[in-house]
């Protein structure tokens, strides 16, 4: 008998190793590593697209957004055209971010509240600061994480929840939970844009009345100068630095910079919204200028950072990338939500990297997914024989290094993933979810397929030929071309049998995808 769908928790009681089964010698050769990601900005809303040397590369025009950092940096890094959200949410891409697994095996399939104990980063995983932290690397963690189940446990109110709501979205996270961070300024998730808060290393808690970005940049820049003994000199780093905004709320002055918002206050929103799929009459549009001016905050305080690298020689010697969680629709597809979904602007995001005399600059279009990411920085970083063997995802170090003598086959497609809260108790808990859709995108087309949440049966689909259409607006029938759509859930039923996915698993819609 086929197990229920409402079934499917994540335990993670399937993990094949276990950390710190053994004492690893550490290895402290290495290139310095900087992980910048905000969350909830899409690919689209950086100008260079729109430049030579870019704009030739992909099928859209770029948002019109002042990112002028960005577009020096994109000259200087490999920049990646189809990087992809898997599941185009903050906590699960999160949970890809850290451990190489997809949200089944991460442990985070749904964002993380205080309802949802299904859904916390595990505990056993492997993840990527683990090992930075095991070959002898500094490890600091600035920012929101938003990867763990809040419990009461508020170090200043012990018994607590760190919010009086409930559900409790923010949380705070332990030392035993932080994976090798030995340097820690961070918060679950907390939407107030200029009064955030952080807990220090120690669990001290921060009230901070500054943007967010800026005061994280600050932190970092202090970390990088080892200002107030913030990391040990004599080892590389791993810095990982998870900016809030451009996320929402983006509806005042009260969430992002006066400075950056005179760029955009005088401008007609249709010169704004200017992808051919915005409303540019939604409730929503306004926001645009918010969100826009919190990208261009970004991209300034990214420029911080990167000035004070450079004044302290490590250019040369530390591996930078800017990249973010998911996407935002911004009024585009007639929806207000703004991810979660598979449209270009959710799934596809920023991925820049640069190492200098390493990594040479240029533009390619390799179908990056989440899982990736974990395993192609072990690999650039000399790590690979340490690359966890339960992880899911692909290193593509040697694509990047553009080195011959590794031949690494390219993906041909990325899934996308879809989860929705299954039953809950008579508490309002969520004891499981339920994977309402998922779907493709390859180089030329997106399918997405989602169930009825009561029948489990197909309700509606999704397909788009990206290069004809690629603002998605015109859904194709699965009926329309029998042989395009047999091809696309063959390719679906294979990815999802290499991920042991939910839907492989319990063989779902085994009518319309032949799973064997």
């Amino acid at each position: 008998m086929k197990p229920n769908l409402f079934s499917l928790v994540l335990s993670g009681c399937c993990a094949a190793a276990l950390p710190g089964c053994s004492p690893e010698p550490q290895r402290t050769a290495g290139p310095n590593v900087i992980y910048l990601f905000p969350d909830q900005m899409r690919n689209h809303a950086m100008a260079f697209w729109g430049e030579e040397g870019f704009r030739d590369r992909v099928n859209f025009r770029p948002d019109p957004v002042h990112t002028p950092v960005l577009d020096s940096f994109a000259r200087q890094a490999l920049v990646l055209s189809s990087a992809q959200s898997n599941c185009p949410l903050s906590s699960p891409h999160r949970g890809m971010l850290l451990t190489g697994m997809y949200p089944h095996e991460s442990g985070i399939p749904l964002n993380c509240n205080s309802s949802r104990p299904i859904s916390s980063l595990r505990e056993d995983a492997v993840t990527i600061s683990d090992v930075f932290s095991r070959a002898g690397y500094d490890c600091a963690y600035i920012g929101k994480l938003h990867a763990d189940f809040p419990t009461p446990n508020d170090p200043q109110r012990p018994g607590h929840y760190v919010e009086d709501r409930l559900p409790a979205w923010d949380a705070y996270t332990p030392a035993e939970r932080r994976h090798g961070f030995n340097y820690w300024y961070s918060y679950g998730t907390f939407d107030v844009h200029k009064q955030p808060h952080y807990w220090d290393t120690k669990g001290q808690r921060h009230e901070i009345r500054e943007w967010s970005p800026r005061h994280e940049a600050d932190k970092a820049i202090a970390y990088l100068r080892n200002e107030h003994g913030e990391r040990s000199g004599d080892k590389p780093f791993f810095l990982m630095i998870g900016m809030n905004p451009p996320h929402s709320p983006y509806r005042s002055l009260d969430d992002c910079m006066e400075q950056d918002f005179n760029l955009y206050k005088d401008l007609p929103l249709d010169s704004l919204l200017i992808r051919p799929n915005a409303d540019s009459h939604m409730e929503k549009a306004e926001s645009a200028r918010y969100y826009f001016s919190s990208v261009t905050g970004v991209d300034r305080e990214f420029g911080r950072i990167l000035a004070a690298l450079h004044q302290l020689g490590l250019d040369d010697n530390t591996i930078v990338v800017f990249s973010s969680d998911h996407g935002e629709t911004m009024c585009s597809q007639g929806t207000d939500d703004p991810k979660n979904s598979p449209y270009a602007e959710s799934m596809n995001v920023p991925f820049l990297i640069r190492w200098p005399g390493r990594i040479a600059p240029r533009v390619d279009d390799l179908l990056l997914s989440s899982p990736d990411i974990m395993p192609t920085l072990l690999g650039l970083s000399g790590l690979g024989d340490r690359i966890p063997a339960e992880i899911q995802g692909r290193d593509f170090s040697p694509l990047f290094l553009n080195d011959t003598t590794r031949l690494i086959a390219r993906p041909d497609a990325a899934l996308y993933i879809k989860n929705i809260d299954g039953e809950t108790d008579s508490s309002g808990i969520v004891r499981n979810y339920l994977p309402v859709a998922r779907g493709l995108k390859t180089e030329r087309y997106t399918l997405a397929l989602y169930l009825d949440p009561s029948t489990r049966q197909l309700d509606h689909s999704l397909l788009f030929d990206d290069r004809e259409d690629p603002y998605q607006r015109h859904n194709i029938p699965l009926t329309e071309n029998p042989a395009l759509t047999e091809k696309l859930l063959s390719r679906l039923a294979a990815e999802l049998k290499t991920v042991g996915d939910p839907w492989y698993r319990n063989r779902i819609l085994p009518d319309l995808i032949p799973y064997e």
